[in-house]
C-alpha cells in the first residue's frame, strides 16, 4: 500500500469515527459544551462537563485546562444551567508531579466553591488508582461537593469502595474504559457486570449521594429495584447521546438523570477507547443513531 493510499484510509476511518463521535461529544469549544448542556437541562437532566485531553506534561496545558473549567463554572449561571465538571488528574498535572496536581485541584476547588459547582474526579488507568484515591481523600474533608469514579473491572475496587465509603465519599460507579492486565482485572462482560452489581449493592446499602454510570439495561433495572429497598440519594449518569430513549422515562419516574458531556479537539483517542470499552457500546451507538433519525 502506498503512503498516499494509507493516508487516505486513515482519513476515511477518522471521518467515519467523527460521525459516530458527534453523538457523544458536544464539539470543540466550551460554548459547544454549554449549548449541549442547556439542551439537556431544559429536558430535565443534570449535566456534567468534561474537557477532553489527558496526560498533560507541560504547565501551559495544565493552565489551559484549569482556565477552561473556571470559564465553565462562570458560565453555568449565565446559561441558566445547574451543572458539574469532571476532571482527570493527569489533565491537571499528575503527569508532571503530585505537587502540581494537588496545587491545580486546590485552585479548581476554590473556584467551584464560589460557584457552588460539584466536581467529579475521573479515574484513569490502574497505574494512577492509588494516587487518585489519595488525592480525593486529602481534599474531600475540605470540599464535600467532590466525588470520585471507581471502576468495576478492577479486582481491587471492592476494597477501595469500602474504604472510601468509610470516609463518606461520593462515588460514581463505572465499568472501566482502560485495558488492564488479567491479573488485576475482570476481562469478560459477564464478570465485569457481576462485579458491578455487587459493588452497586454495597453502594445502596452503605452509601449516599452516588452515581450509577452504566448504559446496561440489566444494571439499570437492578438499580431501580435496589432503590425501592434502600431509598438513597443517587443519580443515573449516561454519556451524551446514548440511551436517549430511556432518559425521559427515568425522569418521569422521579429519578435524577445526568448527561456526561465531553468537548474538545482530542476526540479521537477518547472515542476509540469508548468503542473498545465494550462491544455493547457499538450496538448502543447504532441504536442511538437510528433513534435520532426517527426524531
Amino acid at each position: 500500500m502506498t503512503k498516499k493510499n494509507s493516508g487516505d484510509k486513515v482519513q476515511l476511518i477518522e471521518k467515519f469515527l467523527f460521525k459516530i463521535a458527534k453523538k457523544w461529544i458536544a464539539g470543540d469549544t466550551i460554548d459547544d459544551a454549554l449549548s449541549s448542556a442547556k439542551n439537556a437541562y431544559q429536558t430535565g437532566r443534570h449535566v456534567i462537563i468534561n474537557k477532553l485531553g489527558e496526560y498533560h506534561t507541560t504547565k501551559k496545558q495544565v493552565r489551559n485546562s484549569i482556565d477552561d473549567y473556571q470559564k465553565i463554572a462562570n458560565s453555568f449561571r449565565k446559561w441558566k444551567i445547574r451543572g458539574a465538571i469532571s476532571v482527570k488528574p493527569t489533565q491537571i498535572g499528575l503527569s508532571i508531579s503530585q505537587k502540581q496536581c494537588h496545587k491545580s485541584l486546590e485552585e479548581i476547588i476554590q473556584k467551584m466553591r464560589h460557584a457552588h459547582v460539584f466536581i467529579w474526579l475521573d479515574m484513569e488507568s490502574s497505574e494512577h488508582t492509588d494516587e487518585t484515591i489519595e488525592l480525593y481523600s486529602s481534599f474531600f474533608s475540605k470540599y464535600e461537593r467532590l466525588g470520585i469514579a471507581l471502576q468495576a473491572n478492577l479486582k481491587r475496587t471492592e476494597d477501595d469502595l469500602n474504604h472510601l465509603l468509610g470516609i463518606g465519599a461520593k462515588i460514581r460507579l463505572v465499568k472501566g474504559a482502560y485495558r488492564e492486565k488479567p491479573s488485576i482485572s475482570f476481562k469478560t462482560k459477564e464478570d465485569v457486570d457481576k462485579n458491578y452489581i455487587r459493588l452497586m449493592t454495597i453502594l445502596f446499602k452503605k452509601g449516599n449521594e452516588f452515581a450509577i454510570a452504566s448504559h446496561d439495561n440489566n444494571i439499570i433495572k437492578k438499580a431501580k429495584t435496589l432503590s425501592k429497598k434502600y431509598p438513597k440519594k443517587f443519580e443515573f449518569e449516561f454519556l451524551k447521546g446514548i440511551r436517549e430513549e430511556i432518559k425521559p422515562e427515568l425522569i418521569k419516574k422521579g429519578f435524577v438523570v445526568s448527561d456526561y458531556i465531553p468537548y474538545g479537539t482530542n476526540w479521537l483517542a477518547y472515542s476509540i477507547r469508548r468503542i473498545k470499552e465494550r462491544k455493547r457500546n457499538i450496538l448502543l451507538l447504532g441504536s442511538s443513531l437510528i433513534q435520532s433519525q426517527r426524531v
